[in-house]
C-alpha cells in the first residue's frame, strides 16, 4: 500500500502558507518545504518565510538549514526531503509539501532521477571554460546542434543547465530531453494527492505588489545589506533569488530604489506565470480556484479534506 504524500502548492503570493498550517491540523500532518530560498538562514523578508508564530507549533522541515553561500538544488532537496518523509512517517503523521518551485515538487512527487554526473568533473570543467571563453550563447548553440528540444526548453543565460544537458549526451550518447521525458511518465511511488491554489490574475498581481511593498517596509535592503556585509555576492545561488538581486543592483548603485523595487515586481508577476504553466502541464493536479469558494480558506480546506479521504469531484468546486 503506497504512503500518502500531499502537495499544496500555487503561484508566489497565492495564499498557500496559512492554508497549509491548516492543513496540518486536520490532517495530522507535517509540512516539508518545497521553496529554493526558504531553506536559508538569514533570508526571511525577500523569501516571504514563515514565522515560528505562523507555524502554530506544526513541524517545518527544510526551512532555516543552510548558509547563504551552500548550494541548493533539485537533488540535494530531492534527498533532504525524502528524509524528512521517513522521520514523518515513522510518527504515523502525513507529509505536506509546500512551496512555489514547481521543478522541485516533480523531483520528491515521481521520484525523478536528474543524474547529476557529479563524478565526471573534467568534462564539466571543460564545458564550463568553453562558455568564459566563447560565450553562454556558444554553448547554447552546441545544445541545439546535439538536442534541440532541451535548447528550446533551456535558456541560453542558463549555463548551467546547458553544461548538464551537454555533459549528459556526450556521458550516455542519449539526449537529456529524451531522459527526462521517460522520468516524467513515472507514476507516482506515493498515494498522492496535488493541489494547486490559483486565484484571478488581477488579484495574484495586486497581492504581489502589495507583498512587494510590505518586504520594503519590513527592511528587505537592510536585510540585503547584511548578507552582503557577511560576504555574499551576486554570483552565489542564494542572492540570484528575486528581490535579493535588484536590492544588490541598487546598492552597487546600477539602478535606482524606485527601479528596483519596480523590477521585483514586475519579475514576480511574470514568475507567477510561468509557475501556473509548469503546474498546468503536471499530471494528477487538481487545481483550487479560490474565488469559486468565496476566498473562504475553510471551505477550502473541508474540499481538500472531503478530496483527501475520497470524496472526488471533477471541478475543483463545492
Amino acid at each position: 500500500m503506497k504512503q500518502p504524500l500531499i502537495v499544496l502548492t500555487g503561484p508566489t503570493a497565492v495564499g498557500k502558507t496559512a492554508l497549509s498550517i491548516e492543513l496540518a491540523k486536520a490532517l495530522n500532518g507535517e509540512i516539508i518545504s518545497a521553496d529554493s530560498m526558504q531553506v536559508y538562514r538569514h533570508m526571511d523578508i525577500g523569501s516571504a518565510k514563515i514565522t515560528k508564530e505562523e507555524m502554530d507549533g506544526v513541524p517545518h522541515h527544510l526551512i532555516d538549514v543552510l548558509e547563504p553561500w551552500k548550494e541548493f538544488n533539485v537533488t540535494r532537496f530531492q534527498s533532504m526531503a525524502k528524509e524528512a518523509m521517513k522521520g514523518i512517517y515513522s510518527r504515523g503523521h502525513v507529509p505536506i509539501v509546500t512551496g512555489g518551485t514547481g521543478f522541485y515538487i516533480q523531483a520528491l512527487a515521481y521520484d525523478i532521477d536528474f543524474t547529476e554526473n557529479e563524478d565526471h568533473i573534467g568534462l564539466r570543467a571543460e564545458l564550463e571554460q568553453l562558455a568564459e571563453e566563447k560565450g553562454e550563447v556558444f554553448l547554447h548553440q552546441m545544445l541545439a546542434e546535439i538536442d534541440p528540444e532541451s535548447a528550446e526548453a533551456i535558456h541560453a543565460n542558463n549555463a548551467k543547465r546547458v553544461i548538464r544537458a551537454i555533459e549528459y549526451y556526450r556521458l550516455t550518447g542519449e539526449k537529456i530531453s529524451e531522459h527526462n521525458k521517460r522520468e516524467r511518465e513515472k507514476q507516482s511511488p506515493y498515494d498522492l494527492h496535488y493541489y494547486v491554489l490559483n486565484r484571478d490574475r488581477k488579484t495574484l498581481y495586486e497581492r504581489i505588489d502589495k507583498r512587494v511593498d510590505i518586504m520594503m517596509e519590513q527592511g528587505l535592503l537592510d536585510e540585503v545589506n547584511r548578507l552582503k556585509a557577511m560576504g555574499c555576492t551576486r554570483d552565489m545561488v542564494a542572492m540570484q533569488g528575486l528581490g535579493y538581486k535588484e536590492m544588490l543592483d541598487y546598492l552597487d548603485g546600477k539602478i535606482s530604489l524606485e527601479e528596483a523595487v519596480y523590477i521585483i515586481k514586475r519579475d514576480t508577476r511574470h514568475f507567477a506565470k510561468r509557475q501556473l504553466t509548469w503546474f498546468k502541464r503536471e499530471k494528477e493536479v487538481r487545481f483550487i480556484e479560490i474565488e469559486q469558494f468565496g476566498a473562504d480558506q475553510k471551505k477550502i480546506l473541508n474540499w481538500i479534506c472531503n478530496d483527501y479521504f475520497g470524496g472526488r469531484n471533477e471541478h475543483g468546486t463545492e
